[in-house]
């Protein structure tokens, strides 16, 4: 091997410095017409050093050579690379981390050309080249490297299985070697750095300790794919907390997978985790900067990308807020409603009695959850997760409190996704509002307030549903119309509910009638629009409805039964009319589960009823014929 100080060692050095400069500068320059260009000066330049490297001593490699077993094991992953033969700090092992890190940076060159396979046996030389020398400071680095980028290859070729087992033996090693031995080691880029440019030992710590982030960063992406998300969601909150610790990461990017992970801790109704997220995320996003200005984002194409970019994803976190809010109230629903979904107040007091024990947990469950931060961060992230609660509300109060957090950011993500331009992401976020809406309406006692915050849903769903062009967003429509029928029909559960407490003491007014048959005949009308939209192009109802219509069809059908046969009508033959109609629509829902029994498990209830109302129904029609008859 050529001495360290060597005009030819010095040589080698400045060509690999030129191979790092063409990979990590010059390709970003390189035309659209010849995207390449610069790897492959990297590569030709790395070839050079191979040869240089094998040429400085050829009988010891030719020896080395000898030793090696002729073909590669057939699953090294299995070898225990803290016992093999070679010191890895010794002259025979560096020789082997040197021309094993010339493979690995080859390696890398060939996938970044996309050339895998070529790439894949460069990783692979470089594995076969280390494996007979023990993990040690002077190549621990290159082990763990090599093995994230063969697990990066193979999940890029969906081979996942094949990618978690290098990932986790990278994962192993670093954990064995801190245990074992924890000093700084040698990064791959001084086998060939001249003595005096030789890194620091917290230099040296911090590119290892990237290097481990990014198998944990990995190894949260195969979990993931495997279907592990709670072993994900570990991985990807550690990974997030190794880049801050580090000052290694882009703070939108960042800020972003933070809040992504947020929504994996609500699903789990684990708040206090999902609102640690997004606290974390709003603060390190704004390291990213301000938003530039209409006026500056005109004048230079790089602040308009800035600009975009940093708008949209503010946006985007603040939809993740937003699904927090909503999870949080909509849980508290769910453990408060009774058996017809009304508070139940019984619940409601065990609940509150049982709130300081909760607030005694959550501290404990802060103090050994893994908390994102540092110094600089702490105190903003602790500061943002002061003003929203993560304990499910128990009262009108602090739901109220809840859903004004949710409502801030409802505008906030709606400045960015305007209906002009995002139509879906636009009405996804009114739906979200809706859905605020009526859960905070579940904790109102009175009952003319909550009728109003359904006809506040009702002015921001309706135009948008009946301005919506079918041809293009026919889904979207479908949902829009089944909600507002549904909230109609909430707002005429509420009138009827008033009117037979003044019932009691007075007969309803014409007005109250009239209010009340304006609520039912829009909720009718709504779920009469959803089934038409159903129909062919003739206007034919389909014979067989489709497995994602097949509840929400039927449902309607038998809404709309219902909702007829409630309309006050002074008329008899309107009470009939409108009685023979809902008669029609219940004996539906009947022959459809006659004549598909499968679909009978979807709306087990509303079949129930129907049959009751089958046989009941044709005797209320005859008694009214009856008495029309005998008034003529």
């Amino acid at each position: 091997m050529a001495a360290v100080g060597s005009t030819e060692w010095r040589s080698v050095c400045d060509k690999f410095t030129d191979a790092q400069r063409f990979t990590e500068v010059e390709s970003r320059s390189d035309p659209e017409n010849d995207p390449f260009r610069s790897k492959y000066k990297a590569r030709e330049l790395l070839r050079e050093i191979y040869c240089s490297l094998k040429s400085f001593d050829a009988g010891e490699a030719e020896d080395e050579q000898q030793q090696q077993p002729a073909e590669q094991p057939e699953d090294e992953q299995r070898e225990d690379v803290f016992c093999q033969d070679v010191s890895g700090d010794s002259a025979a092992g560096l020789r082997a981390a040197k021309l094993g890190a010339v493979e690995f940076y080859l390696g890398v060159n060939h996938v970044d050309t996309e050339e895998l396979s070529a790439g894949e046996e460069h990783l692979m030389n470089c594995m076969k080249v280390l494996q007979r020398c023990r993990v040690s400071p002077g190549n621990v680095s290159l082990f763990i490297h090599v093995r994230n980028q063969l697990g990066i290859l193979w999940a890029g070729r969906d081979e996942t299985e094949k990618a978690q087992e290098f990932l986790e033996t990278a994962e192993s090693i670093y954990q064995r070697y801190m245990k074992e031995d924890g000093s700084p080691p040698t990064d791959m880029t001084e086998y060939f750095t001249t003595e005096e440019n030789l890194l620091t030992r917290q230099e040296k710590n911090k590119r290892f300790e990237l290097a481990y982030t990014h198998t944990m960063y990995y190894l949260a992406q195969v979990y993931k794919n495997l279907g592990q998300t709670e072993r994900a969601a570990t991985y990807c909150h550690s990974t997030l907390q190794r880049q801050l610790q580090l000052n290694q990461f882009s703070p939108m990017e960042w800020a972003l997978n933070a809040a992504t992970l947020s929504q994996y801790y609500i699903t789990k109704g684990r708040y206090m985790e999902g609102r640690h997220c997004l606290s974390a995320a709003t603060v390190i996003f704004d390291l990213a900067g301000e938003v530039p200005s209409e006026a500056a984002a005109q004048e230079s194409e790089t602040e308009s990308e800035r600009r975009e970019q940093l708008r949209q994803k503010r946006a985007d976190i603040a939809r993740c807020w937003i699904k927090y809010c909503l999870n949080l109230l909509q849980d508290a629903k769910k453990q408060l409603e009774d058996n017809i979904g009304e508070l139940d107040t019984d619940c409601q007091e065990e609940l509150k009695q049982a709130r300081r024990r909760d607030e005694e947990e959550e501290e404990k469950g802060r103090k050994s959850a893994l908390l994102f931060g540092s110094e600089d961060t702490f105190d903003s992230i602790a500061s943002v997760e002061e003003k929203v609660p993560c304990l499910l509300p128990l009262d009108f109060t602090e739901a109220r409190a809840v859903f004004l957090v949710g409502q801030n950011y409802v505008t906030q993500a709606k400045e960015y996704f305007e209906m002009d331009g995002y139509v879906t992401d636009h009405i996804e976020i009114l739906q979200d509002h809706s859905a605020l809406f009526r859960a905070l309406a579940f904790f109102e006692e009175d009952m003319e307030r909550r009728c109003k915050m359904h006809k506040r849903r009702v002015d921001m769903l309706e135009p948008i549903c009946n301005d919506l062009n079918s041809q293009y967003y026919l889904l979207i429509r479908r949902q829009l119309m089944f909600e507002l029928a549904e909230t109609y029909s909430e707002m005429m559960d509420l009138k009827l509910t008033l009117a037979n407490r003044q019932a009691d003491t007075q007969s309803l007014d014409n007005h109250t009638i009239k209010k009340f048959n304006h609520l039912c005949s829009a909720s009718a009308k709504y779920f009469q629009t959803f089934l038409d939209s159903l129909c062919s192009r003739e206007g034919k109802f389909p014979e067989h409805l489709e497995d994602e219509v097949l509840r929400p069809a039927l449902v309607a059908h038998f809404r709309v039964a219902r909702l007829l046969s409630r309309l006050i009508s002074s008329s008899p033959s309107a009470k009939l009319e409108n009685l023979s109609k809902s008669l029609e629509n219940y004996k539906y829902v009947v022959e459809y589960c006659e004549s598909h029994p499968a679909a009978a498990a979807t709306v087990e209830t509303e079949l129930e009823l129907s049959k009751e109302m089958v046989g009941l129904l044709p005797l209320k029609i005859n008694r009214l014929k009856a008495q029309m008859a005998a008034n003529n």
